[in-house]
């Protein structure tokens, strides 16, 4: 079997982190890895299989002699660097927003559409966390009864915002429990303890936020149809880790929840769990650290009198994702 050389960008962020253990934990098999980052990270030392490897300084040279890099340092360094790895000849999988809707870099959920990549294809862009979930389950549905329209509202884990999020949830959080009443926000606009933020990102023109439109013009793109129209309503809440979604679907052709229910139980990466008279549904520390999208309360929208509209529930780790 064939090794490669590696590199992680942006080792030191929650998302990398995730990154380095999850090759650890696929065996996937590596000759050499390699940890960037920014300056002010330089020289710390990170574990890889019980070795301990110090982060480089990110350069344009930095991907020389690299055959695979997982960029996940935001998009300000993917722009500056990403192409100099693929001048290299290095495979970049780059998880920010800098290329998603570059139409000459595909952007690919590997169960969704991973039939779109080459030989050739050396940047792939990786897709916003909460689009990827949700597509993961629309596009076995859409397969077999047309999407025409998607209205979601998320429920989204503070290690979206990184680990900056995660530690000002655990700063408020001790604060709150000892009787502060002016709290430590510099994360969020707002305290995010025992409260939620109706904003994901900067307000647009349109006021949907970045990240509400992320989620209309990827899924657009991901699942190849400009016809779905998706309005999204992102919202950021005090849980640690694990997306979760309300999601409604207006389809072309009839499908009922019992048949959408088979097909999602025959779905690659999709897990099923909606036995709503013994409580089962999907839930954040059920999904956390879990692989699967989990998809439950999927049920008729009894607003519509047709059999032509869904609405479901779907839960997934937003780290692995």
């Amino acid at each position: 079997m064939r090794k490669y050389k590696l590199a992680v960008v942006g080792a030191t962020g929650a998302v990398g982190r995730e990154m380095i253990n999850m090759l650890e934990k696929r065996e996937f098999p590596i000759q050499s890895i390699r940890f960037f980052a920014s300056k002010n990270s330089v020289n710390k030392k990170l574990i890889y299989k019980g070795k301990e490897i110090k982060v480089e300084l990110l350069t344009q040279y930095s991907g020389k002699g690299v055959d695979i890099a997982l960029f996940s340092a935001g998009s300000n360094v993917s722009k500056q660097f990403a192409k100099s790895f693929v001048e290299n000849g290095c495979y970049v999988i780059d998880n920010s927003n800098a290329w998603r809707m570059d139409k000459n870099v595909p952007l690919i959920v590997p169960e969704v559409n991973a039939h779109r990549l080459t030989k050739e294809t050396k940047l792939i862009a990786n897709p916003n966390c909460s689009t990827i979930q949700m597509v993961i389950v629309l596009k076995p549905l859409h397969d077999y009864a047309t999407i025409k329209r998607v209205i979601v509202s998320t429920y989204q884990a503070v290690s979206g915002a990184g680990q900056k999020g995660i530690d000002e949830l655990y700063t408020q959080t001790k604060e709150w429990i000892q009787g502060t009443k002016t709290f430590s926000s510099k994360t969020f606009n707002y305290q995010i303890a025992f409260n939620l933020i109706p904003q994901i990102d900067v307000f647009m023109d349109n006021n949907y936020t970045r990240e509400e439109m992320k989620m209309s013009n990827e899924t657009k793109k991901i699942l190849n149809s400009n016809q779905i129209e998706v309005s999204a309503t992102c919202v950021r809440v005090p849980i640690i880790r694990s997306h979760s979604e309300s999601v409604w679907i207006e389809t072309e052709h009839q499908i009922t929840s019992v048949l959408a229910k088979k097909i999602l139980s025959k779905t690659n990466g999709v897990c099923v769990m909606d036995d709503p008279k013994n409580q089962i549904f999907p839930m954040p520390i059920i999904a956390t650290e879990q692989q699967m999208t989990y998809v439950g309360r999927i049920r008729q929208d009894i607003s519509v009198k047709t059999q032509n509209a869904l609405t479901l529930w779907i839960v997934s780790d937003n780290l692995l994702k």
